[in-house]
């Protein structure tokens, strides 16, 4: 049987809660006292037990991991597998694990990720954002349980968001090709309801307008961020008998489905048209051409939610969403090998 709380007391000569209060390093316990415990602990390799440290500190250290919407990501997305690496990296050195929810069965019966959290006792949530969520994830954002979102805007007294500037992330695109005397541009996006989709279609729109350029509605596709539909929306725009020079894609699966797409009308990238994508998913290096991307900071992205997080759970309130910037990495698919702003 092993080392319990009772028998390092004994050995010691102080009492269970002095022990549990070294255990979980309260304030009020002498630097002696601390040391002889501790020294016991060591010699004898304890372990405390983790629910009876849960109940002690009222914190189970763990994280929910939540995988939010109808249509959502996974672990195998290019992108978000960069961002929760760093995540889980971050709020492990800040002592925690994570428990996955999964949403199958629970969509069925309409259930509460908020009793959920309260039933496995996490300290807090990540939210990764998918498409059509449900509105349990903004009920539990809304009541007050610590949770941070990943390209889902998150809103309640403890509760906030990181995400790129997507805006801006178009905009950079845009002012790319008109500096590379580029003026017929097209855009692959999301879905028509996608939050991140919408938000880098008004930043291309608002670059186009600004440099007085065409915005043509059958220039304008939308797709799932999955290379297939990239590819049928490229082929829409082939079809066209005045077909556009550049294409930004809302991602680089897209981006790369749109160069098969090119590829199998018979043109070529870049000199027939350039292609931009956006995410820097390991592919884009090994594609034939090489593709432009925008870079997301993905580490930043992942090590600001375990920090946010954490100071959420620690009893801070109303942290204000934080937007990061992206770099425009230009490769083969427009002409040269360069990162640029």
């Amino acid at each position: 049987m092993g080392l319990t709380i009772k028998d390092i007391a004994q050995m010691t000569g102080v009492s269970q809660a002095t022990v549990s209060k070294v255990i979980n390093n309260y304030k009020g316990i002498s630097e002696e006292t601390k040391n002889k415990v501790m020294a016991v602990i060591n010699e004898m390799g304890y372990a405390p037990n983790f629910s009876a440290r849960s109940l002690a500190t009222k914190k189970s250290n763990l994280i929910g991991l939540i995988y939010a919407g109808k249509i959502n990501v996974d672990m195998t997305h290019p992108y978000f597998n960069e961002v929760i690496s760093t995540f889980k990296k971050n709020i492990g050195l800040l002592g925690y694990d994570i428990l996955m929810f999964s949403n199958e069965h629970f969509l069925q019966d309409e259930g509460s990720y908020l009793a959920r959290c309260k039933h496995f006792n996490v300290d807090g949530c990540l939210v990764i954002a998918g498409e059509e969520v449900e509105d349990a994830t903004f009920e539990l954002a809304e009541s007050g349980f610590p949770c941070i979102g990943i390209d889902i805007q998150l809103k309640g007294p403890r509760a906030s968001y990181v995400m790129t500037d997507n805006v801006n992330l178009s905009r950079k695109v845009v002012e790319y090709f008109y500096l590379s005397s580029l003026r017929k541009i097209g855009y692959i996006g999301g879905m028509r309801d996608s939050v991140i989709s919408n938000f880098r279609l008004k930043g291309f729109k608002d670059a186009m307008s600004q440099f007085d350029l065409d915005i043509r509605d059958e220039w304008i596709q939308y797709g799932d961020y999955q290379e297939e539909s990239g590819y049928i929306s490229m082929k829409r725009m082939l079809e066209l008998k005045d077909y556009p020079e550049a294409v930004f894609a809302a991602s680089d699966l897209m981006a790369l489905g749109a160069l098969r797409a090119i590829k199998e009308a018979g043109l070529h990238v870049p000199t027939d048209i350039r292609v931009v994508g956006c995410d820097d998913i390991a592919a884009c290096r090994y594609s034939n051409p090489k593709l432009t991307t925008v870079k997301q900071d993905k580490e930043k992205i992942g090590k600001l939610s375990a920090y946010m997080l954490n100071d959420l759970i620690e009893g801070k309130s109303k942290l204000k969403p934080v937007f990061t910037d992206s770099e425009l990495v230009v490769r083969e698919s427009c002409g040269t090998n360069k990162t640029f702003w």
